[in-house]
């Protein structure tokens, strides 16, 4: 692929912007203590996210004692306060944020028609005022502002370049156009980034927040840092409102694993992925799905004979990932009915029992009979199959 000049997309750092515990948390199920909210702060220090969004300080006292927690706890860090675009809002962010020494405050607004007349009754000229404002506000306290247009991906095309043209010319640093319903496809969104990385070109860094409403989170965030947008809100695990957030540990090793057609790196420590995605299950009320990409429970895991043949031979056959890369310890093996011969005879191998020819053949023959009822087989399973066949005479095995 060939490499972009344009001065808007020559830096290939992309930051990682994490909000599992503002818009992750707000997803049912998921809210969090003040205590467990730090916990989880430390493990994404440890994962080397650029901004931790710690919380919504208006909205709750938990919320306003978490950002203040997570600030006095890990002052290096770049912690992150949202704020509406009401005066109030920003003055109890900064109180929040005081014990950060790199206090970003998150301002935001909706663009879109549908939100200006149903939700905040307002006009774009309002609206646009208000922004303008905010950003100002913010700026009072922090040299890090960063503003979201709600609903961008809604919005019109000249009022969104509008309103981030103007918000840049007021102090921010950031602009975030976030998929706010998770509404748009790549190309679209590919579009409408890459309009405002162009105006913007280069006075502020543009943001991509993508919601999973149509399963194109992460893939929206993909196209979004093709074309230009140089931060990425995320969440661990991709929870967050609705069907959730673009999956941190998704965007982070599609750049790492494709980084040959993708050249854009960031400063996550990806061994931190899996742990991370373990402390948040002790904390929410649910994990990632088995299947879950990075961090699911089948991420490395192999049933299927031919799979697991070529897993045995070569990992890099069905593997694109070393699990410990990710922090996952090592890849699985399933007996069930789809194995084969060689995967059994690993396992048989692993438990000290080095079988021959026919003791292999005898075993996989027991195996398979009992393996169309099952749902897969424990070690336990697999090893009392192993001594029973042991014990017959060879004659039995033929």
């Amino acid at each position: 692929m060939e490499a972009r000049t344009d001065t808007h997309t020559m830096n290939p750092h992309v930051f990682i912007f994490d909000t599992t515990l503002r818009d992750g948390e707000q997803s049912p199920g998921c809210s969090m203590t003040v205590p467990e909210k730090v916990r989880m702060a430390r493990k994404l220090v440890e994962l080397g996210a650029d901004i931790i969004e710690a919380g919504f300080p208006i909205a709750s006292e938990g919320d306003y004692e978490s950002v203040l927690a997570v600030s006095r706890e890990f002052p290096e860090a770049r912690v992150a306060a949202l704020a509406r675009a009401v005066p109030k809002d920003i003055e109890r962010a900064a109180r929040a944020l005081e014990p950060a020494k790199k206090p970003r405050i998150h301002t935001f607004i909706a663009t879109s028609d549908i939100h200006l007349k149903h939700k905040l009754r307002k006009t774009r000229e309002q609206v646009l005022e208000d922004a303008v404002n905010a950003v100002k506000q913010a700026r009072q306290y922090t040299d890090d502002v960063e503003f979201s247009a709600e609903d961008a991906t809604r919005t019109g095309a000249e009022f969104l370049e509008q309103i981030s043209l103007a918000v840049v010319e007021a102090g921010a640093t950031t602009v975030n156009l976030p998929d706010t319903v998770g509404y748009t496809i790549p190309r679209e969104y590919a579009e409408i980034i890459g309009r405002v990385a162009r105006l913007l070109d280069g006075k502020a860094i543009v943001s991509v927040h993508c919601h999973n409403d149509l399963g194109l989170a992460v893939a929206n965030s993909i196209a979004a840092v093709e074309a230009g947008a140089r931060q990425i809100e995320c969440t661990i695990n991709g929870i967050g409102e609705r069907a959730g957030n673009a999956a941190l540990e998704e965007v982070v090793m599609i750049l790492k694993v494709r980084s040959e057609i993708m050249p854009y790196r960031t400063a996550i420590n990806a061994e931190h992925l899996y742990p991370a995605s373990q402390l948040l299950t002790e904390f929410i009320t649910f994990g990632p799905q088995p299947n879950k990409a990075i961090v699911g429970s089948n991420a490395f895991a192999h049933e299927a004979g031919i799979h697991q043949d070529g897993y045995l031979k070569e990992r890099t056959t069905y593997e694109i990932m070393d699990p410990q890369s990710v922090g996952v310890p090592d890849s699985k093996l399933v007996l069930g009915k789809h194995s084969g011969r060689h995967a059994l005879a690993d396992r048989a191998k692993s438990f000290g029992y080095d079988l021959s020819g026919e003791q292999l053949d005898a075993l996989y023959e027991k195996f398979i009979s009992q393996a169309d009822n099952k749902k897969g087989f424990t070690n336990d399973e697999i090893r009392a199959l192993v001594e029973q066949q042991l014990r017959q005479p060879e004659s039995v095995a033929n």
